[in-house]
């Protein structure tokens, strides 16, 4: 089937839902779509379009995008060529996994026998870092492929943890840091192999507090922790060198600082930036971006249609999702049964569903995560 015949073909699946209800019966409103079929291609109303170019593959969309200018704006705004990630809640009994799909709003059972006893550290590539508390077993896991790999064992109390790519790759590093002092961390990596840990201390020029709260990303070949206060430290794994920017913590707002303030931080990364998102239970939450020429934060107004997904332990970011998802924040919560995300659109200044600002305190940071699903998203459903 040609791309116009499935253009045409969507199409007439669209007009035979509008229809009316009369005496219980189900009737065609015969004029209009005789108006309809009148018109020119080029005459169909934006929304008619929109739904239309949706229900298109990535390979028709992009066909029906060379038409005409209208077209192509129309097919560019619902294009896909991402997918966004899931959020995977972890029971506190039993080995019945629940992975949320926010594009679908769709939930899928998953039995994870193998992750029995553990609790979830971070998320990269598909991969989750797991730890034991009863054995200080730390090791990888891909629910998709129920790949396994082991770390050397290593206690992990009050601490983050975090790593640089998937675990396959000869690049991976493990990296957590532990507060020893207010002027002194400790400092431990790991990689895939290793026989051991290796922890060096490392002094603090300026005050950084280390805590479970505290946010990690990797960025252009070095880890940042978002401190509790909001100052950043860095760590450079092959110079094994460790730094608090002397930059002040982004400005909020003095009724960001309520109770359990610092559990409602989050951090990611995208191309290269590094944000931050501070929230509160009755403001809108506020996105920063740190200005590395000027070493400064900035409040930004608008995602430039990135999507970012926040919880607790690991936050992404994503390009080309549906149109709706683009410009917002997706938290880790999900709402109405389990078929709405909460998410915070910078285009609208509101969250939706609305007045669903979330007292974060309340929330078990273990619970859940965000994480890239496989390829092959069919093969996993």
């Amino acid at each position: 089937m040609k791309y116009v015949d499935k253009v045409e073909f969507h199409f007439q699946s669209i007009l035979r839902l509008v229809e009316t209800r009369t005496d219980g019966k189900r009737t065609k409103t015969e004029d209009n779509e005789e108006n309809l079929e009148l018109q020119n291609w080029s005459d169909l109303p934006t929304e008619l379009l929109e739904l239309i170019m949706s229900r298109l593959t990535l390979e028709d969309n992009i066909r029906a995008s060379v038409l005409c200018k209208r077209w192509h704006a129309v097919a560019v705004s619902v294009r896909v060529v991402n997918q966004s990630p899931w959020l995977m809640y972890f029971p506190k009994f039993g080995n019945l996994y629940e992975i949320y799909d926010p594009s679908q709003r769709k939930t899928y059972p998953l039995e994870l026998p193998e992750l029995y006893g553990s609790r979830v550290c971070y998320t990269k590539d598909s991969w989750l870092l797991l730890y034991r508390p009863r054995t200080h077993r730390v090791f990888f896991f891909n629910p998709f492929t129920r790949a396994m790999i082991k770390l050397p064992r290593f206690e992990l109390t009050y601490q983050i943890v975090a790593f640089s790519c998937a675990p396959t790759s000869p690049s991976c590093v493990v990296f957590t840091v532990k507060h020893i002092s207010p002027t002194v961390v400790a400092i431990s990596t790991c990689h895939p192999g290793a026989t051991e840990w290796v922890t060096n201390n490392h002094q603090n020029r300026l005050p950084f507090v280390s805590s479970i709260w505290n946010k990690l990303v990797f960025c252009k070949g070095v880890f940042y922790c978002l401190s509790l206060t909001g100052w950043l430290g860095v760590f450079d794994p092959q110079k094994r060198d460790w730094g608090v920017l002397a930059v002040p913590p982004p400005k909020c707002p003095d009724n960001f600082f309520a109770k359990n303030w610092w559990k409602g931080k989050f951090m990611a990364e995208h191309n290269g930036d590094i944000l931050v998102i501070y929230t509160c239970c009755s403001e809108n939450p506020i996105i920063f971006k740190l200005d590395q020429s000027t070493m400064v934060w900035e409040e930004m107004k608008t995602l430039d249609n990135v999507t970012l997904f926040a919880s607790f332990l690991s936050s992404h970011s994503r390009m080309d999702l549906p149109g709706i998802m683009r410009n917002s924040v997706y938290f880790s919560k999900v709402r109405f049964f389990g078929k709405r995300c909460i998410s915070y659109s910078l285009s609208d200044c509101r969250y939706y569903p609305r007045k669903q600002c979330y007292e974060w305190g309340e929330q078990d940071p273990f619970e859940n995560i965000w994480i890239e699903p496989p390829q092959d998203v069919s093969a996993f459903i």
